[in-house]
């Protein structure tokens, strides 16, 4: 739409003005220069200047004098670039300024009906591409059945399966894990036939193991095995929650064996002469005990308290969720560089150990549990969570986050001898969480729109998702750097003023293939979850479906390289050749974690909420208690 007055109206305007001004001047000119007198007095400077004066005087009087035309309408004069109220029209001094700019030229506007017209073609986009995703999420769940269906055949009850060699080992206590870290994942795909198989398993064998078994690692049963047996309770129906209907054992099963099992765990708090919990427990005697070097890493001892508390709130007593709890409190009082953390702890003395601070293995869940964990508890007295949690995002951000060169990914690296001894560009697989953590901590869990509308987010909170983007784009960089398409377990990123130099993925036409380095004895891939993990949470919370087809790209890697036709899939001992070379290990947190969030990513949004849940660090939703009451 024009902002300009209609042809013939803006001529009459100009053409009055200018003549108006053109015969008064010509008039005065003339009478001065035909005076015999006056062509005397122009002899003079003097007079020349007092004519030229008077010349100047009178021709901005008649362009500061009122118009004798009025404007056509309001409307018509405040689109012309006026005040509202003011008639530019009507002030010479307005008149004036146009001899010397043109009006401002205003963005085109779209009248309601094109407004309108592009959201019915958005929504019309949106639900030509629905049907495309609802096919890409069944092949996911395929994927999880056939994952499924190796392990059944060759590992059943055993905590993982090795799908080359057909067979099932025990490298987490023996508690079948990958039964119970693949369960609600059945139960969310709605694959009923393994919720029965995996229940009754439960029903059967869990409560003799739990008594009869040795050492188990006290943070990766709370995670997997723990975790996934109060999500169970919940997703089966257990308090009237989640997406009950399926097959298998009533939801008090699982809830009595997490409890049985959450028992025999908190011996690795009270037997502890500290706050921090032992690393190992002795299920069958009740005990625990210390690592062989005495120490806890800082992640496992403050990766407890989302599963802890929930069973605090289910089974109404409290001591799961104080012992628990009790780590974060104490972990508050000790000293820190700019919020961050070294990667160890002593339950003897309860300090920090050494001073190697990184997010990535031995640290990385300490940062995610922060933010999670004042989630969960939102109401209560946990305030000093989200404090400690944003104090440790400002220092990844001032210590951590450096830019790759020549490409400039941003990445986050280590300082494995501390603050004052060197950085180095080592980012871990793990990290890739980090993402996630930042979209979830900066809007807590709604969407981005809803938390606009709702004036919820800060400037920083804008920062941290701007960082959440870029971190997680540099993750799937890593991945399509490879040969393979794959990430390694870990990455070195080439900076300014320290090249590492080394070997390269192997995919020649990535841009980044000189940022990113990959050493030989790190070019493994187990499986992880992470850079997926983080893809869903910032779809969800974004809705932007770059995350999408970049979790596609990397399911569909998975499933031309890691997929055994026997049954099963297997980890990677080099994703920067092909074809690559094969590790005989499927990891429970493939099923738990990996094929769980690819299967919400390409779902409904309102399967498992954000602002109703938080996953604990493998993958199984915990109802927020302060909402679920």
């Amino acid at each position: 739409m024009s902002n300009s007055l209609p042809y013939s109206v803006k001529d009459v305007h100009y053409d009055n003005a200018k003549f108006r001004q053109r015969s008064v001047s010509q008039v005065i000119s003339q009478a001065l220069l035909t005076s015999n007198g006056k062509r005397d007095y122009l002899k003079c400077s003097i007079g020349k200047f007092l004519v030229l004066l008077m010349i100047g005087g009178l021709a901005y009087l008649i362009l500061a004098h009122k118009s004798d035309v009025h404007p056509v309408s309001d409307g018509v004069a405040k689109n012309d670039g006026s005040k509202e109220g003011d008639n530019i029209m009507t002030h010479g001094s307005g008149n004036f300024r146009r001899f010397w700019r043109k009006p401002p030229r205003l963005p085109p506007r779209l009248s309601p009906d094109e407004i309108s017209s592009r959201n019915r073609s958005i929504q019309e986009f949106k639900k030509r591409a629905e049907p495309e995703w609802i096919a890409r999420q069944q092949k996911v769940k395929e994927a999880f059945i056939h994952a499924w269906s190796g392990y059944k055949s060759y590992a059943m009850g055993f905590d993982e399966l090795m799908p080359l060699s057909h067979r099932g080992v025990d490298g987490l206590g023996g508690l079948g894990a990958t039964v119970i870290d693949a369960l609600d994942t059945a139960m969310i795909m709605g694959a009923d036939e393994v919720v029965y198989e995996a229940g009754s398993w439960i029903e059967k064998h869990l409560p003799e193991k739990i008594e009869g078994k040795g050492q188990v690692n006290l943070f990766e049963t709370t995670i997997r095995v723990l975790g996934g047996l109060l999500s169970a309770y919940h997703l089966s129906g257990g308090n009237q929650g989640g997406i009950p209907g399926h097959k298998g054992p009533k939801p008090s099963i699982y809830l009595e064996n997490a409890r049985n099992l959450a028992d025999r765990l908190l011996t690795a708090f009270t037997t502890s002469p500290s706050d921090i919990p032992y690393s190992d427990v002795v299920l069958r005697e009740k005990s625990a005990h210390p690592a062989p070097d005495g120490l806890s890493s800082t992640a496992e001892v403050a990766t407890l308290q989302l599963e802890f508390n929930y069973l605090s709130y289910l089974t109404g007593d409290a001591k799961y969720s104080i012992e628990a709890m009790k780590v974060l409190q104490h972990i508050k009082t000790l000293p820190k560089v700019e919020g961050l953390v070294p990667i160890y702890i002593s339950p003897q003395s309860g300090d920090f150990s050494g001073d190697n601070i990184r997010l990535g293995s031995r640290g990385d869940s300490y940062y995610e549990y922060l933010i999670k964990v004042w989630l969960q508890q939102r109401g209560t007295n946990c305030s000093y969570l989200y404090d400690m949690y944003v104090e440790a995002i400002k220092g990844v951000r001032h210590l951590l986050v450096r830019k790759s060169v020549p490409n400039g990914l941003l990445f986050v690296g280590e300082l494995p001898y501390g603050r004052e001894a060197g950085f180095s560009p080592k980012m871990d697989h793990l990290v890739c969480f980090l993402p996630g953590a930042l979209a979830l901590g900066a809007t807590k869990g709604f969407t981005k729109e809803r938390a606009m509308k709702e004036n919820l987010l800060t400037f920083e909170d804008m920062e941290n998702l701007k960082l959440a983007e870029d971190l997680a784009k540099t993750c799937v960089e890593i991945y399509s750097v490879t040969s393979t398409g794959l990430a390694p377990e870990i990455a070195y990123f080439n900076i300014e003023g320290n090249s590492e130099g080394g070997p390269d993925g192997g995919n020649k036409s990535s841009r980044y293939l000189n940022d990113i380095i990959i050493k030989p004895a790190d070019r493994h891939n187990l499986l992880r979850p992470e850079t997926v993990e983080s893809l869903f949470v910032l779809y969800r919370i974004t809705g932007d479906s770059k995350y999408r087809e970049w979790g596609w790209q990397i399911f569909e890697a998975f499933e031309k390289y890691t997929k055994v036709d026997s049954g099963g899939y297997t980890s990677l001992d080099d994703v920067t050749v092909l074809p690559p070379r094969r590790r005989d290990k499927m990891e429970t947190f493939f099923l738990g974690e990996t094929l769980k969030y690819l299967y919400l990513l390409f779902g409904n949004s309102t399967t498992i909420p954000l602002d109703e849940y938080v996953f604990n660090t493998e993958a199984h939703p915990i109802p927020i208690i302060s909402r679920s009451q």
